[in-house]
């Protein structure tokens, strides 16, 4: 069952070394620098890597990001301009970004004049017919993919999906931008979004791209153009990408980012553990353990509230950071619903380390993803099982 999952970490493993090989990566990279950055190599080099490694023009990587969410916010503010359409082909984009887009008196997309539109999934599945048809009548500025599930009961898309979808529009509307969110997907497959057609995508080093050892950023990876407009927003426009400083250094980012390939590939092992077990005992899961997996995430449809606040709290009493702690739902910023989320992680919130989150909404779904080992992986399951009996 585990076979694929190493395969496909052992191909972007060479990818990743060869990436450190190609531009001379050495010690002098991982020192950090002071007040504006200039000329500083880590941070530099580091986004040089990340491209070859994504395939792309250029590459933003920077500790001042905070979140995937922030990532994808850099990059609709960066290239979108009042006037402009964005089309998610995806439906609902994930519930932290609502506000960005929708929101009032926040600065949102919409405040700005950028308009918004949403094709619903079909059965999970982007309604390529509808979709199509759209964008040769509107030419939208950007279509959005979201490639993860969110909290929506749906796989993950496939790199052969996503890139099936990106030559269809790039026949009828070329100028259109496709931008992907890439957070869970990363090293999943042995290519990114961007090696199919995709022409800018976004995410967290405190998911897959970061191993499980760096301790903050994102990245926006893309077509050289609109790399320089999106560091733009995330500095200011007549500095870009020459500024940005990080005195701590760079080594745990280099070193995250060389050890995610395998890190993936256990997370990706728990995660077809936990569907595999779990269906056993007629609990309804996605993907299943034979299926593919787009994302490292298992989602399991429990059925009531209870079941997913026990879920995560046995999560959480097998964390190996804060695994005292008993989480309870709460009002959570970005959400609409009371989420509860078990995070045990040396990374504050690291979703690549094992941890489990679910909105407290019919039909009570968890969503579970992470795990730096597998072996951790089947002793937080044992747990769970314990908590559901």
């Amino acid at each position: 069952m585990y076979k694929r999952f190493e395969k496909t970490a052992l191909d972007n493993q060479k990818k990743v070394l060869d990436a450190f090989i190609d531009n001379r990566i050495a010690l002098r990279h991982f020192s950090g620098t002071s007040g504006y950055g200039y000329d500083d190599a880590g941070r530099d080099t580091l986004a040089k890597v990340l491209a070859q490694i994504f395939g792309t023009e250029s590459a933003l990587v920077s500790p001042m990001i905070t979140s995937g969410t922030q990532a994808i916010t850099l990059a609709l503010f960066g290239v979108l301009r009042p006037g402009d359409l964005v089309l998610s082909i995806t439906g609902e984009p994930y519930d932290t970004l609502k506000d960005v887009i929708f929101g009032k008196n926040n600065g949102s997309l919409a405040e700005f004049g950028i308009s918004f539109e949403k094709i619903p999934l079909i059965d999970g599945q982007i309604d390529t017919e509808l979709s199509i048809k759209t964008i040769a009548e509107k030419h939208p500025k950007m279509v959005y993919i979201q490639r993860s599930r969110g909290y929506s009961w749906r796989l993950a898309l496939s790199i052969d999906q996503i890139k099936d979808i990106c030559m269809k529009i790039k026949q009828i509307s070329p100028n259109s931008i496709i931008f992907c969110d890439n957070c869970y997907g990363e090293f999943v497959e042995s290519k990114e979004p961007t090696a199919v057609g995709v022409d800018l995508c976004a995410g967290s080093f405190i998911k897959n791209i970061g191993g499980g050892i760096a301790p903050t950023g994102g990245y926006v990876a893309g077509k050289a153009h609109l790399i320089e407009q999106v560091a733009g927003r995330l500095t200011a426009p007549s500095v870009g990408s020459e500024v940005g400083s990080y005195a701590y250094g760079y080594r745990l980012f280099y070193q995250g980012l060389f050890m995610a390939p395998h890190v993936v590939c256990q997370a990706l092992k728990t995660a077809a553990l936990f569907s595999d077990v779990l269906q056993s005992l007629n609990y309804e899961v996605l993907p299943k353990a034979d299926q593919h997996f787009g994302d490292i995430v298992c989602s399991v449809k429990l059925g009531s509230a209870d079941k997913v606040i026990k879920f995560c709290q046995a999560v959480q009493f097998a964390s190996p950071v804060d695994g005292y702690v008993s989480p309870e739902p709460w009002n959570m910023p970005g959400y609409n619903d009371q989420v509860i989320m078990a995070a045990g992680c040396f990374v504050q919130g690291s979703s690549i380390e094992l941890s489990c989150d679910g909105p407290i909404r019919a039909p009570y779904i968890v969503y579970l993803q992470g795990g730096i080992t597998f072996e951790h992986g089947i002793i937080a399951l044992e747990k769970v099982l314990q908590y559901l009996e």
